[in-house]
């Protein structure tokens, strides 16, 4: 009995469909070009875009929208070639840590802003009460 191993056909994007995909402008895909987070292979002038470049820009994409850096986002990229997937997995890890702790302080300073403003808001807001009254 012979098996025959077949790989899924190769598939490819446009630049406007990994745009229209992700939400995000043409100058940002070439921006994250520039930077090395893609490579996209090229057909004359046109770029052509493959799985795994698609791949990348979803974590390129998710990674800015919790403010993690284009650098620290390249270095877990990167990692995935050097070490593989478990390498790349302790990376993000640690980035990811570093990420929420930054946010859990920035949160405190944000309660800490809106309960000082609060307390000052109900200071004027007796004393414009009192002056009404008068």
């Amino acid at each position: 009995m012979t098996f025959s191993f077949r790989r899924p056909p190769f598939r490819t994007y446009s630049i406007s469909e990994l745009c229209r995909e992700f939400d995000v402008t043409p100058r940002a895909l070439r921006f994250y070009e520039e930077r090395g987070l893609l490579s996209p292979a090229r057909r004359d002038m046109q770029r052509i875009y493959s799985s795994r470049d698609r791949a990348r820009l979803a974590l390129v994409v998710r990674g800015r929208r919790v403010g993690i850096s284009l650098a620290e986002i390249h270095e877990i990229l990167d990692v995935y070639d050097r070490e593989g997937p478990a390498g790349q997995n302790a990376r993000a890890l640690r980035v990811f840590k570093k990420k929420i702790a930054e946010l859990e302080a920035q949160r405190a300073d944000v309660v800490a802003a809106i309960e000082t403003l609060q307390d000052a808001a109900d200071r004027l807001a007796e004393r414009l009460g009192g002056e009404a009254a008068a």
